[in-house]
């Protein structure tokens, strides 16, 4: 079987790389490709991954290409993660939302737009790519932001076999296992939603036919547990409303001014300070002595990356526990994207948070529009779990961030500025259509050589 990472030069590439080392048996993978359209962090970070492999024993190579057609052909699994216009483009959004003074986090609100606006044409273009050189049946992971939306015009312009990928879809899973110490596999959540939108409604333990141990509502009770992930960002009278575990983005909506204000009152965007952390790694890469040293910096640079994630938020909080390690992130996006794999590969039912059409999970939403919900996943395909019906506000807001999705999808498909401005009107962190329209028409001037001419 052959494996492919678009956007194989992403700093996050090395991660995947333990992961399949272990699963490789499993998944009877032949070869890995990493393809980028920058050949030399390519190679910086291509280096670092065939380090990996060998320190993990891989029994697959890894080869490195600019060539998208070939890392592609034959490829029985894609997953992508690339950044059109790379970390530039991304200041340049905050910068500019920031002007017309909204939110420019590059998943959610004006920023997530003008991020969608570059990735969802690209990623477009490799699912065609796939689709005509890929093995029969080859299925695409995509973990490029904003991966809600992105699965959502995969989808409106006919890509079947895509899963939307983001590890966060598992927050609350992860976070009961770490604090129970229970291992994952015994771990089982309910999680409903959108990409970055989502509630976790349950988590058990030893779940079977006649359910098993509800851990979820005593560990939001609890102060410790509380404080030992990033449902300390939120008001405890928000915590005690919602009676859920609530994805970390949510923050961008619920503490809406605070987040912003925090934001803005920082030195830098956090795409200043990953673009200075990213040329910082990179610039140590070229000059390190040896692989080793290479290695040493990565997990170094990388964990500093990690310790400023949501830094804004979380530095309000006096017991939030430090962010996971780099080794302790390895099955993040890999996990999830590798277990899906795994379980295509060798039809084993396997339970993940995954971004793919309802049909018919949530009630009230249409089944082509793609949700954040749990799924099992095996040969045959993805099932959502049934959760019916959500809490009504959160249903509310969910519609609204999904009749905004549906806009974005059509707008960007199209190239057309009116959809585009109606999307950001309904869109509840915007909600002005002279705003809206300020925005499209700096995002569509600022990233024309990669958006093209718009109508």
């Amino acid at each position: 079987m052959k494996l492919t990472i678009i956007g194989g030069g992403s700093v996050r590439s090395p991660r995947l790389i333990p992961s399949l080392a272990r699963r490789a048996a499993r998944l009877n993978l032949s070869e890995l490709w990493l393809m980028d359209t920058d050949a030399e962090k390519l190679e910086l970070i291509g280096k670092l991954c065939q380090a990996l492999a060998e320190q993990h024993g891989a029994t697959f190579p890894i080869k490195l290409t600019t060539d998208a057609r070939e890392a592609i052909s034959g490829a029985s699994h894609v997953i992508t993660s690339i950044r059109p216009g790379k970390e530039k483009s991304r200041v340049i959004d905050e910068r500019i939302a920031f002007e017309h003074g909204v939110l420019g986090q590059e998943t959610t609100g004006a920023g997530g737009f003008a991020m969608a606006m570059r990735s969802l044409p690209a990623i477009l273009g490799y699912a065609r790519l796939i689709e005509e050189v890929g093995a029969p049946g080859a299925w695409l992971y995509n973990f490029t932001n904003p991966a809600g939306l992105v699965a959502q015009g995969l989808h409106d312009a006919g890509i079947r076999r895509v899963i939307g990928i983001c590890d966060s879809a598992n927050g609350a899973q992860h976070a009961v296992s770490r604090y129970l110490g229970v291992p994952l596999n015994r771990v089982r959540h309910k999680v409903y939603g959108l990409n970055h939108l989502s509630w976790t409604s349950s988590v058990q333990i030893d779940p079977d036919e006649n359910g098993g141990e509800e851990v979820l509502p005593g560990l939001l009770r609890d102060e410790k547990f509380i404080q030992s992930t990033h449902m300390s960002m939120f008001a405890p009278g928000l915590r005690a409303w919602q009676g859920t575990f609530l994805n970390e983005y949510l923050h961008y909506y619920y503490h809406r001014d605070e987040a912003l204000a925090a934001l803005m009152a920082k030195p830098e965007t956090r795409g200043e300070e990953v673009m200075r952390l990213t040329q910082e790694l990179l610039e140590a890469l070229r000059h390190a002595p040896d692989t080793q040293t290479a290695l040493e910096t990565y997990h170094t640079i990388m964990s500093r990356r990690s310790a400023t994630y949501m830094a804004h938020a979380r530095s309000k909080t006096e017991h939030v526990a430090a962010p996971p390690s780099v080794e302790e992130e390895e099955e993040g996006y890999a996990g999830v994207a590798l277990g899906c794999v795994e379980a295509i590969e060798s039809n084993t039912p396997h339970f993940t948070g995954l971004n793919v059409p309802n049909n018919g999970a949530i009630d009230g939403m249409r089944d082509d529009d793609v949700v954040e919900v749990s799924c099992w996943i095996d040969a045959s395909g993805v099932r959502p779990m049934k959760i019916g019906e959500i809490p009504e506000h959160q249903y509310l807001l969910m519609r609204d961030i999904k009749k905004y999705e549906r806009l974005a999808s059509q707008a960007i498909l199209n190239r057309s500025r009116d959809l585009a401005t109606q999307a950001l009107t309904v869109h509840p962190l915007i909600g002005s259509w002279p705003l809206a329209e300020k925005l499209v028409n700096a995002f569509i001037e600022a990233h024309a050589d990669y958006v093209g001419e718009w109508n």
